[in-house]
Parts: structure tokens; sequence; C-alpha cells
């Protein structure tokens, strides 16, 4: 077990015990890269903000059923955030959408355009997608997920995550062009 290894599972324990400071040291650890992933599912800094702490009160409060054989600490966490992420866009708004993939406008969008965006804006774009569609777009793009799982996450079907999916591109698409023409 590496120096990294005990440090966490020392926080581990200590959080089972519901002790404070090894909550607060869990969460300065782990602060940066969950708020980044819920940046990317809220439409705001302060939405982000509330996703992130009701993912950590989650975090806590079932910290005892966490198990390092079946996956790394920093993975189980970052379930838990999706999970308070998604959770929170259905509470806002309820997917929409009619489950028929829709024919894509043939937009091209030049790589010069996206080359030429920092990372910066091309999230602020994507915070600009209606909440369903944002979350299925970072759940396929960013997280890697196949309809068929964000399906089950989002309880649709997996014809309304690809029609999610098309319309994400389509303006994404759109507001690209708009910017750089």
């Amino acid at each position: 077990m590496t120096g990294e290894e005990k440090d966490i599972q020392q926080l581990i324990e200590g959080c089972k015990k519901d002790d404070r400071k090894a909550q607060e040291q869990l969460y300065r650890s782990y602060y940066r890269a969950m708020m980044n992933l819920c940046l990317r599912y809220t439409k705001n800094e302060t939405d982000a903000l509330e996703v992130l702490n009701t993912g950590f009160y989650k975090v806590y409060k079932n910290i005892g059923l966490f198990d390092a054989a079946r996956a790394s600490f920093y993975t189980w966490i970052r379930a838990i955030v999706i999970n308070s992420c998604l959770d929170f866009i259905k509470a806002k708004q309820t997917l929409s959408g009619t489950g028929e993939l829709e024919q894509a406008a043939n937009i091209h969008v030049p790589p010069a355009a996206i080359s030429n965006m920092s990372a910066t804006a091309i999230l602020k774009l994507v915070r600009e997608l209606p909440p369903a569609t944002q979350a299925v777009f970072n759940l396929y793009v960013m997280e890697g997920y196949n309809h068929a799982e964000i399906a089950k996450l989002t309880g649709t079907s997996e014809g309304t995550s690809k029609w999610h999916l098309s319309e994400a591109r389509k303006k994404l698409q759109k507001m690209i062009n708009e910017q750089h023409s």
C-alpha cells in the first residue's frame, strides 16, 4: 500500500467515525475534481456547489459501503457525484424528448473554429444546452457511458438518449458556427 493509499484509508476510517476533520480533509482533497465534474452538468457555479455538497453528504452517509475491491475511492466518489448531478437535473426538469432520433441537420464545424476555442469557452457552450440534453452529452462524450447505460441512469429509453445526443451535437455545432462566422 502506497503512502497515498494509506492517507485515503485513514480519511475513510475517520469519516466512518464522523470525524469532522477527516470529512473536511476528504472534501478538500476531492473538491477540485468533483466541482469540475459538477460544473459540466449544471448551468452555474451555485448549482454546481449545491450538487457537490449533496454528493459529499451522500459520500459521508454511505462511506461504510465503500469496497476497495470493487473500485478505487476516486471512482466511487465520482459515481456518487454523477448520480447527484442527475438527481439535480431530474428535480429541476423532467427529461423530455420524443425518443425518436431526428435527422441531424448537416452542419459542419471547421476544425479551425474548435482549435481556436479554449476549454472554458467550449464548457460555456455545453452549459447553454437544455439540462437533460447537457446531461446526456456529458455522460456519453465526457464520461464514456453508452446509450443503454445512460437510459438506465436517467430512467429513459435508449432512443431518448440518442435523441438528446443528436440535439446536443446540432445545437453545439450551430453555436460554434455562429461564434466563428
